[in-house]
């Protein structure tokens, strides 16, 4: 119910509100993978032609190329003496599911079907890992052991083996990471597998895939109450995205914290008169707070920062927060309050309420937060405001034996030309690459 209140009526006239840029288009999902053969235009088209009629053909051949290469590749579906990788070892490995896989599956790759992709990870796949299967015409990622390592290390947590009690040199389980380290090294890829597997293990997962859009795009208001920014079109998305894989197991969780909830500014419609908090009803679940958020658009921002709280306290079954593109909530947003009529200052992302309320790592609960460097956040210092010491963990490019499964991976899906393969020239990629994943998939067709 709504909670009316007396309310200072001065600080809301002093309180302004503003409207961001609004948000790029993201790509629309499919539950079934749609391999793109079309080509950018050269430059040469997008003048007009001027420099003659061959750059139309040119497009037209690789359109056509591109199209013998998938009647050649469900042609080569038949033919299992193709799926050998390196040294003469399987490329494909035949563990059914994320939880089973081992070490001795580290350097294969795991078929996936997109649909179920999309199903236990409908918040959206990592950009990177739709790139990767839109190049090699294939859902199939690389098992790693950087990854194997991740896992484990949430596994132990949730269920200890038995020798870890009684030996000293059983590894330092970590309940707060932090995934650093080059460009393009598969941070994305593992946090969204992490959340894959944990969501089949039965686990609360909150995943977050773009964590900048927390902080760009939409409405900000400055909350008089709080003294933080309320963004309430990114706090509606954020509750849709929570609900999307979550909806039966919140509707089981009850509410523990019922404190009155305070109200902001919705989205374009200014404050709800007359009230300044609301209540949760005695008996409410989790699924019943966020549906309110969704709902009541004042209630939004006030809704994310309450189901945080009530995150804590769910005890009855393991709750990840795993955080894509964390390093840009350690930066300025996109939004700017106005100081004076000739100058205005960059908000920063710990002054809005919802990075607020999720960015902080000092706690007892389980949280992964991936830097993205894709994001053009810069380098950020080693000891982060919130971030536990040691939390901070540096994922590594490629190795060698990896690089060499990867490369016969490609050959195997006519990335690379066979006629043209040896040890010697992909060992040469991987090395002018240094290991970088996307460096090497664009310079595998250019194996001559």
């Amino acid at each position: 119910m709504w909670k009316r209140v007396v309310t200072v009526t001065g600080l809301r006239n002093q309180c302004r509100h503003y409207a961001a840029k609004p948000p790029k288009s993201s790509p629309s999902k499919s539950s079934t993978p749609k391999w793109s053969t079309k080509k950018k235009p050269p430059p040469s088209m997008s003048k007009g032609h001027e420099d003659g009629g061959g750059s139309t053909a040119e497009v037209g051949a690789d359109v056509e190329g591109e199209q013998l290469r998938l009647r050649q590749l469900a042609g080569d579906e038949k033919n299992k003496a193709l799926d050998v990788g390196a040294n003469g070892v399987p490329l494909f490995t035949a563990t059914p599911s994320i939880s089973l896989l081992r070490h001795s599956d580290t350097c294969s790759y795991m078929r996936f079907q997109m649909d179920k992709l999309n199903a236990v990870l409908p918040e959206g796949l990592p950009r990177g890992m739709l790139d990767e299967f839109n190049d090699s015409k294939r859902c199939a990622l690389l098992v790693r052991q950087s990854f194997l390592d991740l896992r484990d290390n949430f596994r132990r947590i949730v269920d200890p083996p038995s020798w870890s009690s009684s030996s000293s040199k059983a590894p330092k389980v970590k309940k707060q990471i932090v995934l650093d380290g080059p460009r393009s090294c598969g941070k994305s890829i593992a946090l969204a597998m992490l959340a894959h597997w944990a969501r089949d293990e039965g686990w609360l997962v909150l995943y977050a895939p773009k964590g900048k859009e927390w902080t760009h795009g939409g409405f900000f208001y400055k909350n008089p109450e709080t003294g933080f920014w309320d963004t309430p079109l990114q706090a509606e998305n954020i509750l849709k995205d929570f609900l999307k894989f979550n909806q039966t197991r919140l509707q089981q969780l009850p509410c523990q914290v019922y404190d009155p909830i305070t109200l902001g500014e919705g989205a374009g419609v200014g404050f709800l008169k007359g009230a300044d908090s609301m209540t949760m009803p005695e008996g409410s679940t989790l699924f019943d707070l966020v549906q309110t958020g969704i709902t009541h658009t004042h209630a939004a921002v006030g809704v994310v920062v309450r189901l945080r709280k009530e995150l804590s306290l769910v005890k009855d079954i393991p709750v990840l927060l795993a955080i894509d593109q964390y390093n840009s909530w350690f930066t300025f947003s996109e939004y700017n309050e106005v100081v004076t009529p000739r100058s205005s200052r960059p908000v920063h992302a710990r002054e809005l309420a919802t990075v607020n309320a999720f960015r902080p790592m000092t706690h007892n609960d389980m949280m992964v937060g991936a830097f993205s460097h894709s994001t053009a956040v810069g380098k950020l210092r080693k000891d982060l405001p919130g971030v536990p010491d040691g939390a901070r963990v540096d994922f590594p490019r490629f190795s060698l034996d990896e690089a060499g499964t990867v490369c016969h991976y490609y050959l195997r899906q006519r990335l690379i030309r066979r006629e043209v393969f040896t040890e010697e020239k992909w060992k040469k990629i991987y090395f002018l690459s240094n290991g970088n994943g996307s460096e090497m998939r664009s310079l595998s067709p250019l194996m001559w």
